[in-house]
């Protein structure tokens, strides 16, 4: 009965980590219920976001420090999706019918340098393509998929992915 209550309720998404001089944004899909309860993006304890945001920009800290720190490397954080209706934390269980998307076309009009759009995972990208009016995005911005932080996704190991979002966010951070 508490699974069907659960998956009755949507799960929200947060406002976007975003000075107004990003140049990078990276994009999840939806918050999975660690973060949500946390009130933390990636705060599962398993992900790979954080330690790689670590690697690449010494990002590290508390919550509070670490998105301040994602500014200060003009980097912004934010999820495709605004809410949905999803049963548990696994990209596969968000119902397509509720999803609503967040407002793009005024986050980018008002963050003009985001030069990189960069998808945390497939899915992300695939309810971007889905969901998200492509002419917001204008020619002059990159769009690139990178290996998805979550531990469901553990084909790949941590160097891999490490390597992967080194090639793709750094050339662009700089």
């Amino acid at each position: 009965m508490a699974a069907i209550a659960a998956a009755s309720k949507p799960s929200e998404g947060f406002p976007p980590i975003a000075g107004p001089d990003a140049r990078i944004l990276i994009l999840g899909s939806l918050p999975g219920q660690r973060s949500i309860a946390e009130q933390q993006y990636y705060a599962h304890p398993r992900n790979a976001f954080w330690p790689i945001m670590q690697e690449l920009f010494g990002i590290k800290g508390d919550f509070a420090i670490r998105c301040q720190q994602l500014v200060e490397n003009r980097i912004a954080l934010w999820d495709v999706l605004q809410s949905s209706l999803r049963r548990g934390s696994m990209d596969a269980n968000i119902r397509m019918d509720s999803a609503r998307a967040n407002d793009f076309g005024t986050f980018l009009r008002t963050h003009s340098e985001i030069g990189l759009i960069a998808f945390n995972g497939s899915k992300a990208k695939g309810l971007f393509k889905k969901y998200v009016n492509t002419s917001v995005v204008g020619q002059s911005i990159c769009q690139c998929s990178l290996p998805s932080t979550s531990p469901a996704y553990a084909a790949m190991p941590f160097s891999a992915k490490l390597a992967r979002w080194r090639q793709v966010i750094l050339p662009e951070a700089s």
